[in-house]
Parts: C-alpha cells; structure tokens; sequence
C-alpha cells in the first residue's frame, strides 16, 4: 500500500495531485534517472501511481486487475507507451532502484530543511518546462518561496566556466546586475565562476535568482558555494529535480542544464571553454529553439574558445551588453510580477548615498570585519549593510573573503 506524502513537505495546498499521486513521484524519482525518455511516456500513460504499482508489483501480479488502470490495461498502456520489451526492461531497471523506505527518508530530510515538494499540478510550476516534450522532471524539490518562480516567466539564464577569468567573472556580475535591473530573474546552477558570479550579483542588486542543483536540495554543492547557495534559497529560490539525499553525478549536471534551459526566457553563455559543460547548456536552449547568446572574448583566449563556437557554429547572437542580452529575451518575456516590497525599496534607495558612506566608515584596509560587526558599527539594519556590501563588491571598492570584508586600498592598484 502506498503512503501518503508528509505534509510538512507537501508544499502548496492549491496543487492538484493528491498525496498518493505526490508520494508516487517521490518513490518514482528515488528509482528513475532524470531525463529517462521512457519514464515521461509512461507516466503519460499510466499516472504516476499506475507507474508505481506497475514497477512494485510486477506485470504479472494477480491482484493488479483490480484497479482499472492496472493489470491487463495497464500492460497494454505500457507496451503501447514505449513497445512490450522495452517497457518490461524499463520496469525491470526501475524495479533493482526503488526503494521505498529511501522515499520516506527523503520526505523526513525535506522536512528538516524545509524543503517542499512542487508536480506538474502546482500553480508555480515552470511553464518552460512543457518545451522538454517527454523529458521533463517527475516533480521538483525547492527551498525558498515558490512564489518567487513567477519570475521565470521574465529571465535569463546565465551561464558559463567553473574555471573563469577575472574578465569573465566582471562580466557575469555586470551583466546580472544589470538585467536585475530590468527586471529580469538570473538562473543559474550554482557552480564556482560564471554561476557564482551570476548568483552573487543578482542578490546584491536585490534582484531574484533560481539554482538549479544536479544533487538534492539539501546537496549544497560545490561546498564552497554553500553560503552563497543558502542566500539563495533565503531570497531565491533553489531547485532541485532529485530527492533530498542525492548525490550530483556527471550525468546528472548534464540532465540538471536541461532545467536551466527551458526555464529561463533565453541562455547567455557569458564565458567557455572548448569543452566546457556550459555548452551543453547552450545546445539545449537551442534544441529547444529558445533564444542563445554567447559573450565574446579575446580570440587569444582559450576560455572564450567555447563563445566564439557557438557563434560561429550554433548561430548563437554575439551580445556585449545588458542591453543586448535584454533584447534578446525581451520579446519571449512575460511582463515581471507585481513586487509588493517596492515602494519600500525606493524609499530606501533615496538614503543610499549615505547608507553608503556611513558603511565605507565602518570598514578598515587591513581589519576585516562581518557583515553583522559593520552593522553595529554603523547603526545600520542587516540588511541594508548587505546590500551596500554587494554594491561596493561590484565596484571593486570592498571584498569578501573567510575573515570578512575589507576596504580595497586603492593607494596600491
């Protein structure tokens, strides 16, 4: 017999799947690799609970006539789905991964790090995602307000080398602070470099960013991005195709840029490599005709190899502007939600100058010092120090490292 789905991780009660149906999803995707073609037909043909009992009970288990989708009928939708062997085979495979203590698991870690649960049915669902045909995700695991994925519907996903120059890095933070600034969300994967950079910037102009993660979501990877990864999810959102307690793997980072594609309104690859994952990124934006550019660099340089392919082999739009890359994407953007905190953020904004100068007052050369310390010292709330810091990280007055922040002596540039 099936359980049903926690509700501490049920997510959004105006979803329309009942918890069979979301607890059918989660056991799905404990056993099913993301992408898995064969898996997406047959949950068309099956349901997702029809599916779940089809790889529980076998084919042949002589009480699966009882449900009128199942035994004999289910049988036939299955092989008709996909061919009689193959969906044995696919059952088969399934049936070795399934786990349905692990689905249980799963749910108890959502609901420790208060992550929830979104299906096809839930009102923040990705509308892009219906562009993967027969490859979309079983359900979606996010940590932070689902509301927030409205922004979708108006972004642009920014992505590039984990191994980046300062070039490429500069122009990742411009370029997300800029499209912020317009309104745009920036989607990204998390990774070092080019997301990172992309992430940071975005949350420092206030604007709203989406990760999505290969792992679970409660894989905070790379390790060294999982501060960064948790301000996301405090004023983003993280996304994640598998339960929590999954590990990345390479293919799984290959099936995740899929993800990134089809939500975002268009892909930019800001910098890359030859061979760089980012490109598979890249080819299924296009695959999936959604709107591609690539930033271009010096023709010396081997991490902008990957740039100049793909506007030389894929067609890809050279952009060299936030305005360009806004032009790209702004005839298949949908109008940004209302924003219920701008008025306050405008009154903000006429204090900024001396929000400003009262926080440079507060930093030292030589002494870093945390956020929360900068805010004593200027009477200043957090979080106006916070986005003060990421302003003057922008303009290279100010960085951040293990220690804190420190003033950059210009003295010596």
């Amino acid at each position: 017999m099936l359980a049903p789905v926690r509700p501490s991780a049920e997510g959004h009660a105006a979803g329309a799947a009942t918890s069979e149906e979301r607890f059918a999803r989660v056991a799905l995707s404990t056993a099913i690799e993301p992408g898995d073609l064969d898996a997406g037909r047959l949950v068309d043909a099956l349901g997702p609970v029809g599916l779940l009992r089809a790889i529980v009970d076998g084919p042949d288990a002589p009480h699966a006539a009882s449900c009128p989708a199942e035994g004999e009928g289910r049988n036939i939708a299955a092989d008709t789905a996909i061919g009689g062997k193959r969906a044995r085979d696919a059952l088969a495979r399934w049936r070795q991964r399934l786990s349905l203590s692990e689905s249980v698991k799963a749910l108890e870690r959502a609901g420790r790090i208060g992550a929830r649960l979104l299906t096809p049915d839930s009102p923040w669902w990705p509308e892009g995602f219906a562009s993967l045909d027969e490859g979309p995700p079983l359900s979606l695991w996010i940590r932070g307000d689902g509301a927030r994925l409205q922004h979708l519907g108006r972004s642009i996903a920014l992505v590039g080398a984990r191994a980046c120059t300062e070039y490429g890095e500069h122009v990742a933070m411009e370029s997300a602070a800029g499209l912020s600034d317009r309104s745009f969300a920036i989607v990204s994967g998390g990774a070092y470099g080019i997301d990172a950079a992309a992430h940071r910037a975005t949350l420092a102009s206030r604007g709203m960013t989406v990760a999505f993660l290969a792992g679970g979501p409660d894989r905070l990877y790379p390790a060294g991005n999982s501060d960064l990864l948790k301000r996301v999810a405090s004023e983003g959102v993280i996304a994640a195709e598998l339960p929590p307690g999954s590990a990345p793997t390479r293919w799984r980072f290959l099936m995740r840029n899929r993800l990134i594609a089809a939500a975002a309104t268009a892909t930019v690859v800001v910098e890359a490599g030859h061979r760089s994952g980012s490109l598979n990124t890249a080819g299924h934006a296009a695959q999936m005709g959604r709107p591609l550019g690539a930033v271009p660099g010096s023709v010396l340089s081997p991490a902008s190899a990957g740039c100049h392919r793909l506007i030389r082999e894929y067609a890809a739009t050279c952009v060299t502007t936030t305005d360009e890359m806004a032009e790209l994407a702004e005839p298949f953007a949908t109008a940004p939600p209302p924003d219920p905190a701008a008025p306050e953020v405008a009154a903000t904004d006429t204090t900024a100058n001396g929000d400003e100068r009262a926080v440079l007052s507060a930093l030292a050369t030589r002494r870093f010092a945390s956020a929360d310390e900068i805010a004593a010292r200027s009477a200043l709330p957090f979080a106006t120090v916070a986005a003060v810091l990421g302003r003057l990280d922008l303009a290279g007055r100010a960085r951040e490292s293990a220690g804190g922040w420190v003033l950059i002596d210009r003295s010596h540039r």
